[in-house]
């Protein structure tokens, strides 16, 4: 029974690497300036997807089966969905953030245009950055983001901890370990992400913006990929 839990603990590990759960997450730690504010948004992460998996787990546990198919295959709909709508939002965020006109009159009446980019905060008497908006609501996404993916993910692991577990008990145990290892191993990649950003991508600097572009396009184009591959239309 040791070695199942064990295995719940990796499988959590390894759970965070799938492409759709870098992605948000990605997204979400490209507002972040600092390895230290991007470390809470993985934990809440994390925290969001075991909790959902722990109410769709434990109500399947009890029924003795998994979510309905159509119940599952919707969810990940809105997987698909929810990521199309993280990436448009980093990326009319560097519209907005960065690209404003101002108007200038020099001697002799010419009158030109200059684009002027804005994008976080600096305080002159302390050498660190502050980010524009509220941390509180960017958290409240990221907990909101792991509910929905633990309920999109909930179907395939109780049928593994069905499978595995001889339980009730045991198998909320299966899933507490399991996301234990999705709570660790998304903080840990939000900080992955983070430290490059937040040592070589300076505010506006060609590294920093590209990595938020690309962010935003992959992003974008894996929730198409989802809705392509999940939805009996296409």
């Amino acid at each position: 029974m040791l070695s199942i839990f064990a295995l719940g603990f990796l499988i959590g590990l390894r759970h965070t690497l799938e492409a759709d759960h870098v992605a948000a997450v990605a997204t979400l730690t490209t507002q972040t300036a600092s390895v230290r504010q991007a470390v809470p948004l993985g934990l809440l992460w994390g925290a969001g997807h075991t909790l959902s998996l722990g109410c769709f787990g434990l109500a399947s546990l009890l029924l003795g089966a998994a979510l309905p198919q159509d119940l599952a295959l919707y969810l990940e709909l809105a997987v698909g969905v929810m990521l199309i709508g993280l990436g448009a939002d980093v990326l009319i965020r560097m519209i907005r953030q960065r690209i404003h006109f101002h108007a200038h009159r020099h001697h002799g009446g010419v009158v030109h245009f200059h684009a002027h980019g804005h994008e976080q905060n600096h305080n002159r008497d302390h050498d660190h950055i502050h980010l524009r908006g509220p941390a509180g609501a960017l958290r409240l996404r990221a907990f909101l983001i792991g509910i929905m993916h633990g309920m999109a993910g909930s179907a395939v692991l109780v049928v593994l901890t069905l499978q595995a577990v001889p339980s009730v008990t045991a198998g909320l145990g299966y899933i507490a370990l399991f996301g234990a290892g999705s709570i660790f191993g998304m903080a840990a990649l939000s900080a992955a992400i983070a430290w490059p950003l937040a040592h070589w991508g300076r505010p506006l600097s060609w590294l920093h913006n590209t990595a938020r572009v690309g962010t935003g396009v992959l992003t974008i184009g894996l929730g198409i990929a989802i809705l392509f591959e999940g939805s009996p239309i296409f």
